[in-house]
């Protein structure tokens, strides 16, 4: 009995021994995964395991990223799972890195998450030569279907035409105007993309518009962190994340059975779109083997979904702002009408003689911020920034809010202020205006984008004047996702 019990002690202390001794090897282990590589940026202490994760508070990411700045400088670093993260803040180290050194940060890492959705493909997310072919191919292609020609700008001026009917019909009543004014921004790409608009009552394209906002929203949540911080594990466990990507499967399948008709009714000698000329381009004998079916997919897909979102979430801050501050919108329309009156149709020819308009539109661009700490870089060599050593490999933060708010480039930085783009009542050209980033991985649609701002936002407020609906206080609350869009508004529209 005694021989026993000491048997059943020694099993269950050996069974102790061994957790605590396995327990001892992994903090161990992470302890070492904790410690900063030499000559590295500093930053805040890791947690065991969590690393920095709750440095970083997922509704605000660029205000905790501010603090860290002021207490750490303007490079640092902090740890995400396995991962080092560096932060690079201020414009003369945002610009060595995007311009100066372009060729070291051009990279993009491969985060769990984007990994899991779109592999190595596409024109956002990939790397290396594949990139290279496939931004040149999109860029060219894009310019052959009307970017920066006329034929695009009365594209967007006959678009223009159907939103301002769209927010006519709302009779001056309270209405949100998100899907509108996304489904008349995504009808620009899609024409370019697909071949085709959809109209604002099409309940299937407004379905998929409003999976792509919830998805872009989910990106942002706390459960992305986690995901890359902790894919193994997350991947077998329900939340938001699975959400996310059984959405974005969902916007595969659409734009797949797009591929799929294009390629019943594909004809080589007459490509009306993105999706025919790049079948043409796989046809080729000659063709590079980055030109296949799937980067075709996820191309598409990324120009679908940056096309739609950036322009339209900027369109959506432009109006909140112009019913927040009425005497801007006001003097806005008293240029539109000296220059343009209601007869016809704003134009790209007239920004020029529109510096208050232009630089309206600037100053919401800067000051919406709708990509803060812009899409992430890693370096393709060992390099140096700022006295620090990065290793290749090492993933770097941008962080543009750095940029758009520093109080040494702008005068009154935290205010809506259109003055920080005029000069004696001209418009003014700021160095630290970089919301579409800068560099080789610049914003592949800047030239659209600056395009359908102008002329979209002049027409709407050529036709409306905007207001907050009776007893109801707007304010610029925002909702973190891949980009800051305000929250919900209901806004009346009024026919001038």
């Amino acid at each position: 009995m005694l021989l026993q019990f000491l048997s059943v002690l020694w099993e269950t202390l050996s069974l102790w021994v061994f957790l605590v001794f396995l327990a001892i090897l992994l903090l161990i282990a992470d302890y070492k995964k904790r410690i900063r590589p030499r000559d590295f940026p500093p930053g805040p202490l890791p947690l065991p395991f969590l690393g920095n994760i709750l440095d970083v508070d997922s509704k605000n990411p660029h205000f905790a990223v501010r603090k860290l700045a002021q207490k750490h400088g303007n490079v640092f670093s902090m740890q995400f799972g396995n991962m080092w993260l560096v932060i690079v803040n201020g414009l003369s180290l945002v610009k060595e890195g995007l311009i100066q050194q372009g060729e070291n940060f051009v990279d993009r890492p491969k985060f769990p998450l984007t990994y899991e959705i779109f592999g190595p493909f596409g024109l956002v997310f990939s790397n290396g030569l594949i990139w290279k072919q496939q931004r040149r191919f999109a860029l060219s292609t894009l310019r052959n279907f009307g970017l920066g020609k006329r034929s695009l700008e009365e594209r967007i001026q006959e678009e223009s035409r159907y939103l301002t009917d769209a927010i006519e019909a709302e009779k001056g009543q309270p209405f949100n105007p998100h899907f509108q004014i996304n489904n008349a921004v995504s009808n620009i790409i899609c024409s370019i993309t697909f071949g085709d608009r959809f109209d604002y009552h099409d309940n299937h394209f407004q379905k998929l518009l409003q999976l792509l906002d919830e998805t872009l929203h989910l990106h942002g949540n706390i459960w992305a962190q986690v995901y890359n911080s902790f894919p193994t594990l997350m991947k077998h466990l329900p939340g938001p994340h699975q959400t996310l990507l059984k959405n974005w499967r969902q916007m595969e399948s659409f734009v797949r059975e797009i591929i799929g008709k294009h390629k019943k009714d594909w004809n080589p000698s007459e490509p009306k779109d993105f999706i025919d000329a790049y079948l043409n381009e796989m046809a080729k004998e000659s063709v590079a083997s980055s030109f296949h079916e799937e980067n075709l997919l996820y191309s598409t897909l990324d120009l679908f979904f940056a096309g739609t979102e950036t322009t339209s979430t900027t369109l959506r801050w432009a109006l909140l702002y112009m019913a927040i501050y009425p005497e801007v919108q006001a003097r806005v329309q008293a240029e539109i009408d000296s220059v343009i009156g209601q007869s016809r149709l704003p134009a790209m020819d007239d920004r020029d003689r529109m510096p208050y308009t232009n630089a309206v539109v600037h100053e919401v661009q800067r000051i919406s911020n709708i990509l803060p700490l812009n899409v992430p870089r890693m370096t393709t060599t060992g390099t140096t920034l700022a006295g620090f050593h990065l290793p290749k490999g090492t993933v770097l933060v941008f962080n543009l809010t750095s940029v758009l708010f520093d109080k040494d480039e702008w005068e009154t930085p935290d205010v809506f202020n259109p003055g920080h783009f005029l000069e004696n009542g001209q418009f003014r050209k700021r160095e630290a205006f970089l919301p579409f980033s800068a560099g080789k991985r610049v914003c592949l649609g800047e030239q659209l984008a600056r395009v359908e701002l102008f002329l979209f936002f002049t027409a709407l407020l050529q036709k409306f004047t905007f207001q907050a609906p009776k007893d109801v206080t707007l304010n610029l609350d925002f909702r973190m996702g891949l980009t800051v869009s305000p929250q919900p508004y209901r806004i009346c529209a009024f026919c001038r």
